[in-house]
């Protein structure tokens, strides 16, 4: 039994590899695709009666270990230039503005018009309003490399925003204002916190010499970004604080440091300590969408009312951002209008909302189908990409058969 276990997850690992793998020529993200293989695992154990072991409480695990990894693996990535200031600000203003307001306006149709509290309301909504950096980042690689950085700062700072309110609104006690005095006050220690660990850990990355010492360094961010959520701080941007020191550590060579890191070999060890990451989150990223595609409730998929529902809500998070971009930071709109996917996030977030707090009309199956047609939007977004790429690479005079001979 063990044998066909593992031959069975080996299977599940070299899927998702291919997945990934013609996603780049296929355009359609990789994450569908193992939503629907778990989709399709699950019909298959109930057609042959196959027992398998309750892995759904895997579910909150893995998506914060994969939520830590995604942004750190992302944040790697990013470089602060005083020439992207502006797109840095755009996208920071993006993420907040966006997330607020369709939290604000779907509050306000749950309240107004199903008579929902204004607490039961925002709980519900704002996991929708939620870009996941889980899939927009892997999905961004087609983007050019502006928007593609855009998409990275966006996805990441929605992350962090939407689970710091979130957290705000759920375990808020008292008037709002003091709630708000005591979130700043902890956004301002965590900020502390992640410098002073940072250092300690991008020490440590450069210091041990030990054969094992990036599992060491990922642990601790684990460890570090759970004590802070016990702590109810703003453990994320913790993480994403230490991924920017990392990547822009050419801040920090100056001849005092100089004397204590070589940083020739530093940067080498950041290279192999993000090639390890990425593939680790690879690993974590896909085992998620497997599993959480094989609890879908696949009778509820196809009911009127869900795809009323997810469908409206699809439209609203397009023509908000389609109105952002146009009228507030007028940035040229396709495609990164149609980059706005819900997946990782959302379904952590939404299935750590209370029973009580729960409402009918935005269940597991309307967030799966929001998550399916915001990526499906997306998939379309990387076909204009690539038809612009293809119009790009065309010279003039090329354009037919005609106009070769």
């Amino acid at each position: 039994m063990t044998n066909y276990i593992i031959l069975f997850l080996c299977g599940l690992v070299i899927l998702s590899y291919l997945f990934d793998i013609t996603g780049k020529y296929s355009r359609i993200p990789g994450v569908i695709l193992l939503i629907l293989m778990g989709i399709a695992l699950q019909l298959t154990v109930k057609y042959f009666n196959i027992v398998l072991p309750n892995l759904q409480p895997l579910l909150p695990l893995l998506g914060t270990i994969g939520l830590i990894l995604i942004v750190l693996d992302a944040s790697l990535d990013l470089k602060l230039e005083s020439r992207k200031k502006m797109m840095i600000l755009k996208s920071i203003s993006s993420a907040f503005l966006l997330f607020v307001v369709f939290s604000a306006v779907l509050t306000l149709i749950l309240t107004r018009y199903y008579g929902y509290s204004l607490r039961v309301s925002l709980l519900n909504a704002m996991p929708l309003g939620i870009i996941s950096s889980a899939i927009a980042i892997p999905s961004s690689s087609l983007l050019n490399t502006s928007d593609k950085e855009f998409m990275v700062y966006e996805s990441s700072f929605s992350d962090i925003f939407g689970i710091i309110l979130f957290d705000f609104i759920l375990l808020s006690e008292g008037t709002i204002g003091n709630g708000l005095f005591e979130l700043g006050i902890k956004s301002l220690i965590t900020v502390v916190v992640a410098l002073l660990t940072s250092f300690i850990l991008a020490a440590l990355l450069h210091k041990i010499t030990y054969h094992v010492n990036y599992v060491l360094i990922m642990t601790s961010i684990i460890l570090i970004y759970t004590i802070a959520k016990i702590l109810a701080l703003p453990a994320l941007l913790l993480v994403l604080i230490f991924g920017l020191i990392l990547s822009n550590n050419h801040f920090l060579e100056i001849d005092f440091v100089k004397k204590y890191i070589d940083f020739q070999k530093f940067r080498s060890d950041i290279r192999s300590f993000g090639t390890i990451l990425t593939e680790f989150t690879f690993l974590v990223r896909s085992f998620f969408f497997i599993i959480f595609g094989y609890y879908v409730s696949v009778e509820g998929l196809f009911e009127w009312h869900n795809l009323l529902t997810a469908g409206l809500i699809t439209v609203g998070i397009l023509l908000l951002r389609l109105l952002f971009f146009v009228t507030v930071i007028r940035m040229k709109p396709i495609p990164l209008v149609l980059f706005a996917p819900r997946g990782l996030i959302t379904i952590l977030l939404f299935i750590s909302i209370p029973a009580s707090s729960r409402i009918f009309l935005i269940n597991e199956e309307v967030i799966t189908l929001v998550i399916l047609l915001t990526i499906l939007v997306m998939t379309i977004g990387n076909m204009v990409v690539r038809g612009e790429k293809a119009e790009v690479l065309l010279k003039p005079g090329e354009g037919s058969l005609k106009n070769t001979l």
